[in-house]
């Protein structure tokens, strides 16, 4: 508001009193009143906000909102009566709304325009290119803040490469289990995120995905029978749990019946996930994983970001979105830690065997 629409409302009420034109705007924080009576508003990112207005809407930095896509889903609808909608931002990634409106070659509703650091100066604006680049001394930043490239892959914490060097098209299905022991990482969800059971099987030196298993708003009811069938039909050594939260109990609950000595709840802080997630991508470097080919968890495994606090602390986040809350890959990370753990001997009295349905797998 201040950079922006005040500036220009400034050098216009300059160019009307040149030309001795009437030109008085009311002003305030978040709000501007114009002449004739049109009015420029100034909303927080939030999708709360953005709710109950019908007008134009101008998007600025739209990639760096938090929650862009629940962002977008609360405003289009504000547009929906014939009003313009401009969206603008500089690249930040591949996990968020933006990146999508901008690559989506298929929708064709939208006009897209990209101005790069060599086509504005080309326009006319004043700017040294060579010493900008020789000053910011920074390959990627450059190439995104500059030149407009989706660079994802410097903060994100598994890359596209080590995800695709592990993916094979036998794991994920039970048909192919051999009786070997197994490890199983168990992220709990019951409202928006996913609730994941990831099985792992370890084959030699590498860890194969035996059965991937996601349900959306399943009851703790359904939960437990899906965690009992999985302890039934798998050699489970020891299965690792997300504990934070709403978990307690149901890690509790698994405890009791199939032993503390084989279920662990994990509680999720700052200090266990960096754990885990150092783990998880070793796992991944040394290709000792192999996960199922399937685009939804390439997603999931890639959405991971590393950050880092105001404080200086490492942070994991990962955008929420209609697959989930990057659920798959912290069951993962579950799972590779229970592997991880040096583990005393353990007694498994019998399973029958497990057979690949489309009702119990999902990824």
């Amino acid at each position: 508001m201040n950079e922006g629409v005040k500036r220009h409302l400034e050098a216009a009420g300059i160019a009307c009193e040149i030309l001795q034109v009437p030109f008085d705007a009311t002003t305030n924080a978040l709000e501007v009143v114009l002449p004739g009576g049109s009015k420029i508003t100034a909303l927080p990112a939030n999708p709360d906000t953005a709710r109950g207005f019908s007008a134009n809407v101008f998007l600025d930095e739209f990639a760096f909102h938090k929650d862009s896509r629940e962002i977008w889903k609360a405003l289009f609808p504000v547009i929906s009566a014939g009003w313009k909608l401009r969206v603008v931002s500089t690249p930040n990634g591949k996990g968020n709304k933006f990146y999508e409106l901008v690559t989506d070659e298929k929708n064709k509703e939208w006009s897209r325009h990209i101005v790069d650091i060599h086509q504005a100066v080309a326009d006319g604006l004043p700017r040294n290119i060579e010493q900008l680049k020789k000053g910011l001394n920074d390959p990627d930043a450059w190439a995104q803040e500059f030149e407009l490239q989706w660079l994802d892959e410097a903060s994100a914490w598994l890359s596209y490469d080590l995800i695709h060097g592990v993916e094979h098209e036998q794991a994920g299905l039970p048909e192919y289990y051999s009786g070997n022991p197994c490890f199983v990482g168990v992220d709990i969800g019951i409202r928006n995120d996913l609730f994941v059971v990831w099985v792992l099987e370890q084959v030699g030196d590498v860890l194969w995905t035996r059965e991937l298993i996601t349900r959306r708003r399943a009851s703790f009811a359904e939960q437990d029978a899906v965690l009992g069938d999985v302890f039934d039909c798998f050699r489970i050594i020891r299965c690792c749990m997300d504990k934070t939260g709403m978990g307690e109990k149901p890690v509790e609950d698994a405890q009791r019946r199939y032993g503390d000595s084989r279920v662990e709840g994990v509680l999720f802080t700052s200090a266990s996930k960096l754990a885990m997630a150092a783990i998880g991508k070793e796992a991944f470097e040394d290709k000792k994983i192999r996960i199922p080919v399937n685009q939804d968890l390439r997603a999931d495994l890639h959405k991971l970001q590393k950050t880092t606090s105001a404080t200086g602390a490492p942070r994991f986040v990962a955008e929420s979105d209609a697959n989930g809350h990057a659920d798959r890959t912290w069951a993962c990370f579950l799972a590779l830690n229970a592997a991880h753990e040096d583990t005393g001997p353990v007694r498994v009295s019998s399973r029958r065997i497990r057979r690949s349905s489309s009702l119990t797998r999902g990824y």
